[in-house]
């Protein structure tokens, strides 16, 4: 590893994230919109690991190790207020990933969550929300052979597998559907043109 501080750092940004969203999680107020306060640790998040792309390049396996580059990805992830920006971690990753020196794991979950913004169908079914039924199912794929397929190109589970593991997280998390869900979809609608996933 050639930047342990910077490794860190990552890792620090990643846990100030995710001990954020347990605590949503346990006033049971996750799935109730986007946290303006989750939010702003997002952007903040990727702000500062904008700063360390363009001093080290990506933060791959061999610059900052396994878990920071892992924790990268979160952040990416999670900086869904910033298009560009994660477009172009996409990029990078894509070369990371071409090098062997990322996980393409990494690489078919950012990919469909682009293409989901974006209002186009993802490839791996990485991406879940709330459906009619008040279950939670993969979001809009293209083919469901060509997902399974491309899932187990990258040594995960299938479809069908992942759906029930999703499922029961939400279950374990006291997560449930929106109380009205096209006033959510209208909601979501609007922010994905606010914040210009839509033109």
């Amino acid at each position: 590893m050639k930047h342990p501080n910077i490794a860190e750092k990552i890792i620090q940004l990643k846990n100030d994230d995710l001990s954020f969203r347990n605590k949503l999680i346990q006033d049971g107020i996750l799935e109730q919109g986007y946290h303006p306060e989750m939010e702003a640790i997002h952007i903040r998040n990727a702000e500062q690991l904008e700063e360390i792309i363009n001093s080290i390049g990506y933060p791959t396996i061999s610059k900052v190790g396994k878990e920071a580059s892992q924790a990268a990805w979160l952040i990416i992830q999670h900086a869904i207020s910033l298009p560009s920006f994660m477009k172009k971690c996409a990029d990078h990753l894509d070369l990371a990933v071409k090098e062997e020196d990322a996980d393409p794991k990494q690489l078919a979950y950012l990919t469909d969550r682009i293409a989901i913004f974006e209002g186009r169908p993802q490839k791996y079914g990485t991406a879940f929300d709330w459906d009619a039924n008040g279950e939670l199912s993969p979001q809009l794929y293209d083919d469901a052979k060509l997902v399974d397929a491309r899932r187990q190109k990258l040594d995960m589970n299938t479809l069908a597998e992942q759906t029930k593991v999703i499922r029961e997280q939400a279950k374990k998390e006291n997560q449930s559907p929106p109380k009205n869900l096209a006033e959510r979809s209208e909601q979501y609608y609007q922010w994905r043109k606010a914040v210009g996933w839509i033109i």
